[in-house]
């Protein structure tokens, strides 16, 4: 399905009902919006991992500006700002209350500083994977030095210098970094991923190119002012946002859960699928903690 609002076409697609028989009477479930990285990727990546989900919570999957199947335009507004005014307005143009917010890697930039600007939207904030800060980076690169064959440092240096210019060489990126991505890469799934998605190269190169927004954004000094209930995910061997980044989320967001996934690297969808979906769960299910006075 699309939507236009402002002034962009957003791709978005539901799965799972939101008002259930329970008894004489109908029950609603919490709306879920699943929010996608990158950039330049798309939200099919999330499917079918997150699809267990939907017996609790009705799941509501969105491409960003200018990447999936959303509209393109002017590549200048290809930036996180944009983004979470996009969501926010896709909430409001739905009929939706408070959502619950799962912003996994980019999606969790997002998430994160849209929970800061509107609050009284998010009822249930779920991290996964992320990074507060432009900081990631320069551990990545790290990381990659140390870690990395002679093709993933090759291959990280095209996106960090904004040159993986065509869907092709993005696709090469992910397939040649899928072990870095997930300690259980399968490369014939990880491929037919990549094949069902829609990839923007515009987009990554927007974010990660010298001078991107994403090598100088700072969320950190907004992240007090989240009030959802928030649980944050890492992945131990996480090569892009370790886990140091989850735990310096959750210092900085008041009454934050951490969980690190010791056997998942950034792709916890592939490592630790069923504990992560479990942990969403019973988070969700859970009557939220007073707040400290």
């Amino acid at each position: 399905m699309r939507l236009h609002v402002r002034d962009t076409e957003i791709y978005f697609d539901v799965e799972g009902a939101g008002l259930v028989p329970d008894g004489a009477h109908m029950r609603e479930r919490p709306v879920a919006f699943v929010i996608h990285g990158g950039p330049g990727g798309d939200h099919s990546g999330f499917k079918p991992a997150f699809s267990p989900l939907a017996d609790t919570m009705q799941l509501i999957y969105f491409d960003h500006r200018g990447q999936g199947r959303s509209g393109r335009g002017d590549t200048s507004r290809y930036t996180l700002d944009e983004n979470v005014e996009d969501m926010e307005a896709l909430r409001v143009a739905l009929g939706l209350g408070p959502i619950v917010s799962v912003g996994t890697s980019y999606g969790g930039m997002v998430a994160m500083a849209h929970a800061a600007r509107y609050p009284a939207s998010v009822a249930r904030l779920v991290l996964i994977v992320t990074a507060a800060h432009a900081g990631f980076n320069a551990r990545a690169r790290q990381t990659v030095a140390e870690r990395g064959t002679a093709e993933q440092q090759a291959v990280c240096a095209q996106l960090w210098a904004g040159a993986l210019r065509t869907e092709e060489q993005l696709r090469h990126y992910y397939d040649v970094m899928g072990p870095m991505y997930a300690l259980r890469h399968d490369p014939a799934a990880a491929a037919a991923t990549r094949t069902r998605g829609v990839l923007a190269p515009d987009a990554i190169n927007r974010a990660f190119a010298p001078g991107g927004f994403l090598q100088t954004f700072d969320l950190r000094p907004e992240l007090p002012r989240i009030a959802a209930p928030t649980l944050v995910l890492a992945g131990r061997h996480d090569w892009i946002c370790p886990p140091e980044f989850s735990q310096e989320i959750a210092r900085l967001i008041p009454g934050s859960r951490l969980r690190i996934f010791e056997h998942s690297s950034h792709s916890i969808r592939v490592d630790e699928p069923e504990a992560m979906v479990e942990e969403i769960r019973r988070f969700v299910a859970a009557e939220p903690e007073p707040k400290a006075a």
